[in-house]
This record gives C-alpha cells, sequence and structure tokens, in this order.
C-alpha cells in the first residue's frame, strides 16, 4: 500500500476516535491518583464516559461511512481492554474495589486476557470469532459499572448509594463475562481440534 493510500486510515475518523481512548488511558489514570478530590473524580468519570461513548461511535462510523480498516479492527479491542483494564486497577488501587467485589474485577481482566489470546491464536488458523450480541451487553455493563464507580464519591451528593449499583452492576458484568469467556473458549478449543 502506498503512502497516500495510507494515510486516510491513519486519519479517518473512527480511527482517530481509537487513538482517542488510548490517549483517554493515562490522562484517566492520572486523575484517579487524586480519589478525595472531587474535581479528578468528576474528570475521570467524565474522560471514561467519553471513551466510552467513542467505542460505540467509532463502530458505527467506520460501518456508516464503510471506512472500516484491519488498523481499526486491530485497534479497537485493544483501545477497550485498557481502558477497562486501567479504570479497573485505579478503582482496586482506590479501594471502590475491594473485598469479595475484587473476583469481579478479577473475572473481567481474566477474561479480556483470555479473549486476547485466542483471538491471536485463531488469527494465526485465519478464523474469525465475531462479536455477539451478548458479548455487546457486557461490554455496555462494564461500561456502565465502571463510569458509576469512577464517579464514586463525587457523586454521592446526587445518588447516595451510587458506589453499591456500580458494584451491583460490575457482578452481572462479572457473570455475563464468564458466559461470554467460555462462549470465546469453546470455539477456540473446537478450532484448535479440528486443526
Amino acid at each position: 500500500m502506498d503512502q497516500a493510500a495510507r494515510r486516510p486510515i491513519l486519519t479517518s475518523l473512527p480511527n482517530i476516535l481509537t487513538y482517542g481512548r488510548i490517549v483517554a488511558v493515562p490522562v484517566l489514570v492520572a486523575l484517579m491518583f487524586f480519589p478525595d478530590n472531587t474535581t479528578a473524580r468528576w474528570s475521570a468519570f467524565g474522560v471514561f464516559l467519553i471513551a466510552s461513548i467513542t467505542d460505540w461511535l467509532d463502530g458505527y462510523l467506520a460501518r456508516m461511512w464503510e471506512q472500516q480498516s484491519t488498523l481499526g479492527r486491530m485497534l479497537d479491542p485493544i483501545a477497550d481492554k485498557l481502558l477497562v483494564g486501567a479504570a479497573l486497577l485505579m478503582l482496586v488501587y482506590d479501594r471502590t474495589i475491594s473485598g469479595w467485589s475484587m473476583w469481579a474485577a478479577v473475572i473481567i481482566l481474566s477474561r479480556e486476557i483470555l479473549v486476547s489470546g485466542l483471538r491471536e491464536f485463531l488469527a494465526e488458523l485465519n478464523v474469525k470469532i465475531h462479536v455477539t450480541q451478548l458479548a455487546k451487553w457486557k461490554t455496555a455493563f462494564q461500561f456502565i459499572a465502571l463510569a458509576m464507580l469512577l464517579a464514586g464519591p463525587a457523586a454521592r451528593t446526587y445518588i447516595s448509594n451510587v458506589t453499591e449499583l456500580g458494584i451491583l452492576i460490575l457482578w452481572i458484568a462479572a457473570l455475563l463475562t464468564l458466559v461470554t469467556g467460555y462462549d470465546y473458549l469453546k470455539a477456540g478449543i473446537r478450532h484448535a481440534i479440528e486443526r
């Protein structure tokens, strides 16, 4: 592919939105180093919310404008996993997620690593695993839970039990994560045995 053909792929709006989601990760982490600062907490919530919206928007625009690219397909799940992983780690760091709820975070992170490994393995076999509707619901619950937990103490003025609700939704996301992770694992094992 020549330089002129490469430029539109690199600068397409869907890919720029994905780059923005990756850039949001260190910003989110930096803001969460000040968990007791209301402004930092609301800012972390805002950064995460905007990044979460771009997850849906970049795919929608890529399909609508027929700007789907291999680069976008590669970076999109990486950006999602970085964003979710960073948010979970920082919420554990500031003890918003603690005790038994840490298991929900471990389940979610483990599934993300498992799916990444399976996708890499299956790509070598030229097998594509498409995202299921249940996996999309899992992502939505994950993003909602993490947004609520990031707002956490700053949002208690508006919703007194926001952290508890966020933890409940995080557990729902963790259960959906187990189901979708099992589906990916089953498909991966089936293709490995068939080869």
